[in-house]
Parts: structure tokens; sequence; C-alpha cells
């Protein structure tokens, strides 16, 4: 057993700073924390220059990277490329996201996720699957061909991930009743998302086991005076809302009022990622529609906000400069958060003993200078 300690920069733990301490990780996974100046002479250290160590990223909302999208390519393969393409970016772990598609394309995903963490793939915890039940008024990039309702059987595909973490979008309204009830109970985290549910709607469906918002403000019911919508009842719950933090799905101002109601346990950071982030390319195309980069925007050729171009570090800056959180929450919001939310916060989302040794190192700008999973340089 090969024990090496990181020194050189502060470390946030996921809820207290640590000054001139050394991390101790061994095995793949954290050992300690200990003053920098106690450590044995005869261990092997990693001098950091300066900077801040952070719990690796968890991002429960991924598209794609690296040139492709998951829906192109449900395979081990393709789930290799778009991890890697967000490691260099501190997102040490994810769900491979496919929006609204046919049944055969969802339970091939399914499977090559299984497939894929069977096989060891770094920072694969499980699956998001955005859609198809969702509401056609409120579909956004997604092709609303695809969409359809949810039954017993729907229910049984969307609960056969074997291992890992499986979170559903559907829009509540349309849900009969006790489906969410039995998605729950089939271990899958189920969030509403690209929906029209009134707050009423919203009640019956966290009765129901309903736990998570998918991209907050997007595509959903907003907050008016007399009708609070999906916006009012997130704001006024406990659910766990992921929010896009690129500075255009949501105006910074809505990014702090957010932050104000929900602070670093009620909201997410996610990125939405689409196969720009990592790659050079400036044009895709999903469900046959088309979609250009640019100005750090992806629009389809009707101006409809097609995901995102943002990586998890970048959100993390504008976690920090737009919502003007302070770094320590923005880090809470980009791990500690996502990882309870799905149900993995027991072994990830923290420095602590026992836990994964999966790592960001960044540069007092925020920049990613080193990243680890389960304690191997990724």
């Amino acid at each position: 057993m090969t024990k090496t300690a990181l020194v050189g920069a502060r470390i946030f733990a996921g809820d207290t700073w640590y000054d001139e301490h050394a991390l101790v990780m061994s095995d793949g996974r954290i050992e300690m924390l200990q003053a920098a100046d106690a450590l044995p002479h005869t261990m092997p250290v990693q001098t950091l220059e300066g900077g801040v160590l952070l719990p690796g990223f968890v991002d429960t909302q991924v598209n794609g990277g690296g040139g492709v999208l998951f829906n192109d390519a449900p395979t081990v393969d393709g789930i290799i490329s778009i991890a890697k393409a967000h490691r260099k970016f501190g997102t040490t772990a994810m769900l491979p996201t496919l929006i609204s598609d046919d049944l055969d394309v969802i339970a091939k995903a399914i499977c090559a996720v299984d497939d894929a963490i069977q096989a060891g793939v770094p920072g694969i915890v499980g699956i998001h699957i955005e859609g198809p039940f969702l509401n056609p008024r409120k579909h956004g990039i997604h092709d609303a061909g695809k969409f359809r309702s949810l039954n017993a059987d729907t229910v049984v595909l969307l609960s056969s991930l074997k291992y890992g973490r499986t979170l559903v979008t559907l829009a509540p309204e349309l849900a009969p009743e006790g489906a969410i009830a039995a998605l729950v109970k089939g271990g899958v985290v189920v969030a509403a998302g690209h929906t029209l549910a009134s707050y009423d709607d919203m009640q019956r469906a966290i009765g129901e086991g309903l736990s998570g918002v998918t991209h907050l403000f997007n595509a959903m019911t907003q907050m008016e005076s007399r009708a609070p919508g999906v916006v009012g009842a997130s704001l006024d719950s406990d659910l766990v809302c992921g929010i896009i933090a690129d500075g255009h799905h949501v105006h910074p101002a809505s990014l702090r009022a957010a932050y104000r109601a929900k602070g670093s346990e009620g909201l997410m950071l996610v990125t939405d990622a689409m196969p720009t982030v990592g790659s050079d390319i400036m044009h895709f195309t999903v469900g046959g529609t088309d979609v250009t980069a640019s100005k750090g925007m992806l629009r389809s050729n009707d101006g409809t906000l097609a995901g995102s171009d943002l990586d998890m570090a970048q959100a993390l800056r504008n976690c920090v400069q737009l919502m003007r959180a302070d770094l320590g929450s923005a880090s809470h919001m980009a791990s500690t958060t996502p990882a309870e939310f799905i149900g993995i916060g027991n072994a990830y989302g923290r420095i602590a003993a026992g836990y994964r040794a999966d790592l960001v190192h960044l540069d007092d700008a925020l920049n990613i200078q080193n990243v680890w999973i389960a304690g191997d340089i990724a």
C-alpha cells in the first residue's frame, strides 16, 4: 500500500478550510488530513504550487463532450470519450445524460452505463434520463415527436440500471398517479423538468418522492403572484435544483436570488454540456436539428438554446463571479450537493477520511492545474 501526500495548497474539505495541511491518500482513498510539518520524512510528497485543493466536481447533467453526443453514441466507447473530455475541467464523477429518445435507445444507454461502470471507466457513477416523459409545450431542443407517457413497463425500464445511480427528469403534471412513487421505490432519483406543472402538481409529486428540479428557471412554469409554478415550488421546498450558471440560461440576478433562497445545499451546478465541450467543433445535430456554437451559446436555427458549451470549472468561476457565492459554497454546489442528491455522498463530494481521492487543484484564478480520480492523475 503506497501512500502519497499532497502539500502546498489550501484545502477545502467540503465544510472547512485547512491551511498548511497535507492530504494523505492511499489505494484511491483519502486517508487523512494532517499538519504538513507532521508528515513522516519517508512519505512520498507531491508539492502543489499554491492555489486550492477541492473535492472533484460531480456533474449530474452531461449530454456530451469531446465531439460526442450520448444519444448518438450510447456505447462504452461513447461514454469514455465524453468522460475524458470533462475530466480536464475537474469533473471526476458524472451522469451521462440521454435526452428524449426511443425506448430501445434508452435501453441501450442503460446497458452501456452498466458496462462502463463494470469496466471501471473513470468518473461514471450512473445515468441521467432526461425525457421522453416531458411536456410538448416545454420541449426546448428535445424532439417532441419522441415524447410518450409513463406506464408500468417504462417504469421497469427506467429502474433497470444494475450499477450506479439513475436520475430521471419528467413532467410531473403528466405522470400518472403513483408513477413517481414507483420510480422512487425502484431506486430512481426523480426530478421535474420541461414542465408546465402548477404549484399543486409539484406538491403532489413531492408527496410521491420527487426530490429535484432540472435546470431551474429553464423550460418550466415561472413564479407569479398567484401562480407560484415550478420555480415557486422549488424555492419554497427542500428540492435540490440543478442550475446552469453559464450567464446565458439564467440572468445573474436570478442566479443570486436562487442562491439566497436555496443556499449551497439546495442548488447544484450542472453543465447541460453538449459535444462542443472539450472539442473544436462548432456545429452538431440533435435529433436532426442543427445546432451552432457562438459567443459561448449553443442555439438551433430558430434561436432555441440547445444545452450549453459550459464545463464545470467555468461553472465554478461563474458561481463565484455571477452568483457572488464564496468559493467554499461554490465548491459545495459543484461537488457535495450533487453527490448527496444522487445518493453517493458517503464516498464522493468531500475531502474526508475514507472518501474517494477524487480531487481538483486550481490556481488562485480558479484555473485547473491537476485532477485526480481515485488517487490517479487524470
